[in-house]
């Protein structure tokens, strides 16, 4: 992570996350890595068809950020989508067979052509955006520029 970020930028990111995860509950851990989310994302799309998206989101949430492990590791997600209550041989197969893949890649491609840069990233009708996790006040802003 250090490699893409100066030492104080990632203190200050941290901090960030930190104080907009405390009112609800949300711990943020050091992290000492930048996972590659590409399997992850994946993995999201196989709990989607199984209709047990949101218990893997949320432990996915959990085991990256709260628990700084590395959701890039097919092995990772192959514990989580298990502790969520997949087909985690199931999901394993469909990931290394890169059934999700063409899937991404559209996805990725849009939003090229929309001018993303970060998640998330939030649209305001067709004419702003606000990319990253960012205080309510941001959004506001946004929200008034559009009205």
């Amino acid at each position: 992570m250090a490699k893409r970020f100066p030492p104080g930028e990632i203190k200050r990111i941290m901090e960030n996350l930190r104080t907009m995860g405390a009112p609800f509950g949300i711990t943020f851990v050091d992290r000492p890595l930048l996972s590659n989310s590409r399997l992850a994302l994946q993995a999201a799309e196989f709990a989607r068809e199984q209709d047990l998206f949101e218990p893997f989101h949320t432990a996915l949430f959990a085991a990256y950020f709260s628990h700084g492990m590395d959701i890039g590791n097919i092995d990772v997600l192959t514990m989580i989508a298990h502790d969520s209550g997949l087909d985690d041989q199931a999901m394993k197969r469909a990931l290394e067979d890169g059934k999700y893949l063409p899937g991404l890649e559209a996805v990725k491609e849009d939003a090229a052509v929309r001018g993303v840069t970060g998640v998330p990233a939030f649209f305001i009708g067709d004419k702003k955006s606000v990319v990253g996790a960012q205080p309510l006040d941001v959004f506001r802003k946004a929200l008034r520029s559009v009205v």
